[in-house]
């Protein structure tokens, strides 16, 4: 009876995976304790082929192998920037991990380079930098351990341990969180057009966005979330009263929101094409009620800026980067959007030495040394910012925010031959306690940043158009672009004397596309066949 009570008491105290499995023999009828399963069954988890996969494990190649089939890039007179964008990937093939036996993890993966576990936070990041690697190991599959690990009900865990068991139970404040695995598979199939993987991921992403709206809502459809929910552990975002990391606050969180809408979206690019109309029948109209919700509640005219929503419907007065996730939707109308993008260029908020910190400048708590997600610069936000500027129409602000970041995160990489977790606000410098050689995330600056907005190369395999937005004056190029399933593109930018002379840009590629090449306020575009061309 003694030690009966004491396996009752460390089921209770211990995770319940690793008490089930763990401290109870498989024999035992207490072996499915301590929960009682109140499973509501998802029909969508019903087509989830990850959870039944076989594992499949991938050995990489060596980092030599890879560069002789990763993208290659140049840029004249900036061997040291190469050399940072080889390094990322060095060290990133080196967080390649193979999973456990038993974990129920289906396949090969990049590990975050944190704690020893899979976040989904994390991992949707790195996919969207590693995606350039695809010729080398499938990065992608990566996502695909989180989707064998979805719940009966659509639950995903947002941290789940190297033994495949959850870190969280689904109904804790932060068990889950932000939705961004949709985000990463959408870069992923605009890059490749992989019809295969669209069917397969459906309908996961559709029925994890169900579990949220369903578990994660107020009354009136709103989301909330917590600091660790949202992936920004300690931004002064509740009132006092509420544990900044693990409480909801009884408050609306804008971000949550927003990626709700982002996800309903991007499902409904997928479900049209993949005809699912019934699964997709609700999204237009979540998209339409939380969008009005935002911009007649959320939104302060007197600042020209969005906000968290408190339990007595005040708005906060926290300005931080999780605003900027509008950016990645359509519910500001451009008079309000201009309003919420000016404020990245304010010296006294968000254009700080190194931009852009997360939380803005002239806020109390802010400090200059990052101190995580209270002035931290985060490679994985500021990709989110940058990239949706680009894609409103702010190429410009883009690239000044790009190059800021770049070369902040180079400076530190010439003075520690390394990268980051996070970078300090205030000098070039990493941030307090931030984790070294962290690629992880921070991939994203000397590879993605690199190709998309620095080299302004963009693909878009669903119209079959790639961009060359073209800023420097220097002379540069990549070659062994990858492009659909088997395309493999080469372009090289001529030096230019200055900004308003049209780029000369040779192409080489196996594939056809139409090219759109930008330069200041000018546009041409050219149907490039397979073979050599000049535009």
């Amino acid at each position: 009876m003694i030690l009966l009570k004491k396996i009752l008491l460390l089921t209770v105290l211990l995770p319940a995976p690793a008490a089930a499995q763990n401290l109870i023999p498989s024999g035992s009828p207490l072996y499915k304790l301590p929960y009682k399963n109140t499973y509501v069954m998802e029909t969508l988890v019903a087509e989830n082929s990850f959870r039944t996969a076989k594992v499949e494990k991938t050995k990489p190649g060596t980092f030599e192998q890879a560069r002789k089939v990763l993208p290659s890039p140049y840029w004249e007179g900036h061997a040291k920037e190469i050399e940072m964008y080889w390094r990322a990937w060095q060290i990133g093939i080196g967080n390649i991990c193979q999973p456990l036996d038993d974990s129920g993890f289906v396949t090969s993966y990049i590990a975050p380079a944190y704690n020893g576990n899979i976040f989904m936070w994390d991992d949707a990041f790195i996919t969207m930098f590693c995606r350039y690697g695809k010729n080398f190991f499938p990065f992608q599959k990566t996502l695909d351990n989180f989707y064998a690990k979805q719940h009966p009900d659509g639950f995903i865990c947002r941290e789940i341990r190297a033994d495949g068991s959850d870190c969280f139970g689904r109904y804790d404040p932060t068990s889950t969180g932000p939705n961004l695995l949709p985000w990463s598979e959408w870069l992923y199939y605009t890059q490749f057009g992989d019809d295969n993987r669209l069917n397969k991921v459906f309908p996961v992403l559709a029925a994890y966005y169900k579990w949220l709206k369903l578990n994660r809502t107020w009354r009136n459809g709103t989301y909330w979330s917590s600091g660790w929910g949202t992936g920004m552990d300690n931004m002064p975002r509740v009132q006092d009263g509420y544990n900044t990391i693990y409480s909801n606050g009884h408050m609306i969180w804008l971000d949550a929101c927003l990626q709700q809408i982002m996800v309903a979206d991007i499902l409904l690019k997928m479900g049209f094409y993949l005809e699912r109309w019934q699964e997709i029948e609700t999204f237009e109209d979540d998209i339409k009620r939380l969008s009005a919700y935002i911009n007649k509640n959320m939104w302060n005219s007197k600042d020209g800026f969005l906000y968290d929503q408190y339990e007595n419907d005040s708005l906060s007065t926290t300005q931080g980067i999780y605003a900027y996730w509008a950016l990645q939707t359509n519910v500001l109308g451009k008079d309000r959007l201009d309003k919420l993008v000016s404020h990245l260029s304010d010296t006294a908020k968000f254009n700080r030495y190194h931009r852009i910190p997360s939380l803005a400048a002239d806020n109390p708590k802010y400090k200059a040394n990052g101190r995580y997600w209270v002035g931290g610069v985060w490679p994985s936000t500021n990709y989110m910012v940058i990239s949706g500027l680009a894609d409103k129409g702010y190429r410009k602000l883009a690239y000044d925010i790009t190059l800021n970041h770049y070369y902040n995160v180079f400076k530190v990489y010439q003075n520690t031959g390394t990268f980051f977790e996070y970078y300090a606000p205030e000098e070039a410098a990493p941030g307090f306690m931030a984790r070294k050689d962290f690629v992880g995330w921070t991939g994203l600056p000397p590879i993605a940043e690199l190709i998309e907005y620095i080299f302004g190369i963009r693909a878009n395999h669903e119209s079959n158009t790639i961009t060359i937005d073209v800023n420097l004056l220097d002379a540069y190029g990549i070659d062994k672009y990858p492009y659909g399933e088997n395309g493999s593109i080469s372009f090289k930018v001529a030096k230019r004397s200055n900004a308003e002379e049209k780029p000369k840009v040779t192409i080489k590629s196996n594939v056809p596309f139409k090219a759109v090449l930008l330069w200041g306020d000018n546009k041409v575009e050219k149907e490039i066949k397979a073979g050599s061309q000049i535009i």
